[in-house]
C-alpha cells in the first residue's frame, strides 16, 4: 500500500470531506471536517483493503489562531500493509467539541481522556470523559498555549514541606 493509493480511496470515497493533504518524508497526512471524523475513521478501520486496525496515538494541538484554534491528530497504523497514516480535524475556540472514536479504536479512550485533560477538548459520546492528570476541579487546560508556563498561582494546592 502506498499514500497515493490511499489518498485516491479517501477521495473517491469521501470527495469534499477530504479538505487538504500533504506528505511529507514519506508520511501522508489528511484534513477531514470534525463532522465526518467518525465516518473516515471507520471507513478506514473496516475496509478490508486498507485496514487501518491500530490507533497509535491520538493528540491535542493549539494552533493559536483566531479559527480553527484547537485539533485533534490522529495517527493511524495499518499491521497488515504496514502503512501509516495521519488524520487531523480541527474544532471552533469557543466550546471546542469533537466525535469520540473510541468505538472504533479501544485505544482512543485514554488519548481522548489526556486530549480532554490538557486542551479542553470535548469528545461528545466519550464512555468516560474526565480529567486524568489534573483534579476535577481544576478549572484550566495546562497544554494551551494560553496558560502560564510558571502556573496560575494558587490554583493547585502544593505539598507542604
Amino acid at each position: 500500500m502506498d499514500n497515493q493509493t490511499v489518498l485516491v480511496r479517501l477521495k473517491t470515497r469521501f470527495g469534499g470531506a477530504i479538505l487538504e493533504s500533504r506528505e511529507f518524508r514519506g508520511e501522508l497526512t489528511v484534513v477531514v471536517p470534525k463532522e465526518r471524523i467518525v465516518e473516515v475513521c471507520s471507513d478506514l478501520k473496516n475496509d478490508p483493503d486498507l485496514s487501518y486496525d491500530f490507533l497509535s496515538d491520538l493528540c491535542g494541538i493549539d494552533m493559536f489562531t483566531p479559527e480553527k484554534r484547537f485539533g485533534v491528530i490522529y495517527n493511524l497504523l495499518s499491521l497488515k500493509n504496514r502503512h501509516r497514516l495521519r488524520i487531523k480535524t480541527f474544532t471552533e475556540q469557543e466550546n471546542p467539541r469533537i466525535q469520540t472514536v473510541s468505538g472504533i479504536w479501544g485505544t482512543a479512550n485514554a488519548h481522548e481522556r489526556e486530549t480532554y485533560d490538557m486542551f479542553g477538548i470535548v469528545f461528545e459520546g466519550h464512555p468516560d470523559l474526565r480529567r486524568m492528570y489534573m483534579p476535577d476541579e481544576f478549572e484550566y487546560y495546562p497544554l494551551r498555549k494560553d496558560f502560564p508556563l510558571m502556573g496560575i498561582p494558587g490554583s493547585l494546592p502544593l505539598p507542604k514541606k
